[in-house]
């Protein structure tokens, strides 16, 4: 054979092989990527208990088995945390991706644009995710700004935990998370349902409305006063039972749940008897509050560390204004003792932080604050798991390293059943079977 010919025959086999290649990806018949992930430790959020020595088995992003032992396939990359506890990725049910609360926080609402809370946005979904967060709920942003977030952690333009968000949250005139309150008259003007500020049944129908169109994946609305919001109470009811009412059946039709903030026990009642999915903060709640949630399945998102924070701030002079102060310093410490005797009633919770009132990235300090509390180290982590996936109607994506499921997997050095603080300190982060943050031992 001469070399023209030999050169003619190599070059003939490479296309040939390139066109197979090319016919395979095509017809949807491309190599899948596999990946093993050797557990030294294994939570299994569904049983809340520790098994040892697993292999993970992926399959695009996708838990195709669990194995016992350690078994990689030939074909496979191996993820080695068989030094390690292995977890399902953590949800936080609270957070609010494009505030970070500081000293400034009041005035940014007249100094900053949407692309300011934007870009902190990105950086606090980056915290978010490294910190062991692979899914958050947003529960009220500005300018829609986390419905673009969602979209673009998405498409992989950025780093980030999977977002499910309501836009901008619900309010009555006045009440809290209505966007005027605290400025000058010239300026509050007369916010309406597109603003998220409603007043009847029909604008109620409206706002839910609005927030379909506008994107969002659930609806949150704030039923009593608040802490941070510049008016007197942080505890009356602001939506009357109609309100509600028209706001849930609204919901409901177009696929949402809905989430409220709530301290006070009225207006908490109220959202309850109405049909929501869950209360967050539930400050004043009492035992028959407790027991009328358990009749009525509504989850509890006790965000104890924004609790703690708001407590911890209203010492500082200056820091808040004197209005916001006394609230914080009053609601603030009650959280705790609410959230241990819910918990010991056996009311529903599912993990949530309010992070954004504290700093995003300091989400797993929450699990402390829960333990410390009285709830066990594997509810905590259950809460956040397990738990979180059926607040989202997510049971079958995500919560536990299952078959079918995502593959959102941490992992700590330590035994977090031991010493739930190994949550503050994770090591290894994948979402959807892609790694943002190398264990040492698969590095």
């Amino acid at each position: 054979m001469t070399t023209n010919t030999k050169r003619h025959s190599l070059r003939t086999r490479i296309l040939s092989a390139l066109a197979i290649a090319c016919a395979s990806i095509t017809s949807g018949t491309a190599l899948a990527e596999e990946l093993a992930v050797y557990a030294g430790k294994l939570f299994d959020s569904e049983s809340g208990e520790l098994v040892s020595n697993r292999t993970i088995h992926i399959v695009d992003g996708r838990v195709e088995s669990v194995q016992a032992g350690f078994a990689k396939r030939d074909r496979q990359r191996l993820v080695d945390l068989r030094d390690y506890t292995v977890l399902p990725g953590l949800m936080d049910m609270h957070t609010h991706l494009v505030y970070e609360f500081g000293s400034r926080a009041y005035m940014e609402t007249f100094t900053w644009n949407p692309a300011d809370y934007t870009l902190r946005g990105v950086d606090s979904a980056r915290r978010t995710l490294e910190a062991g967060f692979t899914t958050v709920r947003d529960l009220g942003d500005k300018d829609n700004v986390t419905i673009s977030l969602r979209n673009a952690i998405n498409a992989g333009t950025i780093v980030g935990p999977r977002i499910f968000t309501a836009g901008k949250s619900i309010a009555t005139t006045g009440g809290h998370a209505d966007p005027t309150n605290g400025h000058r008259h010239t300026l509050m003007g007369s916010p309406g349902p597109a603003d998220g500020v409603v007043n009847g049944t029909d604008s109620a129908r409206q706002a839910v409305r609005q927030r379909y169109k506008d994107g969002a994946d659930l609806i949150k609305i704030t039923a009593t006063g608040g802490v941070l919001s510049v008016a007197k109470s942080g505890q009356n009811p602001q939506f009357m039972a109609d309100e509600l009412d028209a706001i849930v059946k609204t919901a409901k039709d177009y696929g949402f749940t809905v989430a409220v903030h709530a301290h006070g026990k009225e207006g908490m009642e109220r959202a309850i008897r109405a049909g929501v999915d869950s209360i967050e903060h539930g400050t004043y709640m009492d035992t028959e509050t407790m027991d009328l949630m358990r009749r009525h399945n509504t989850w509890y998102v006790p965000t104890m560390l924004a609790g703690e924070w708001v407590t911890e701030k209203s010492a500082v002079d200056g820091f808040f204004p004197e209005v916001v102060r006394t609230k914080a310093a009053t609601i603030g410490p009650l959280i705790r003792d609410t959230f241990s005797e819910a918990y010991k009633r056996g009311v529903k919770v599912a993990f949530g932080t309010d992070s954004g009132v504290s700093p995003h990235g300091d989400n797993g300090r929450e699990f402390v604050l829960m333990v410390g509390a009285g709830m066990s180290p594997a509810d905590a982590i259950r809460s956040a798991t397990w738990n979180a996936a059926q607040l989202l109607h997510m049971e079958d994506e995500l919560g536990s390293i299952s078959p079918g499921k995502h593959a959102d997997i941490i992992a700590v050095k330590g035994n977090p059943l031991e010493d739930i603080s190994e949550l503050q300190r994770v090591q290894f982060v994948m979402k959807g079977g892609k790694v943002f943050k190398a264990a040492e031992a698969d590095q």
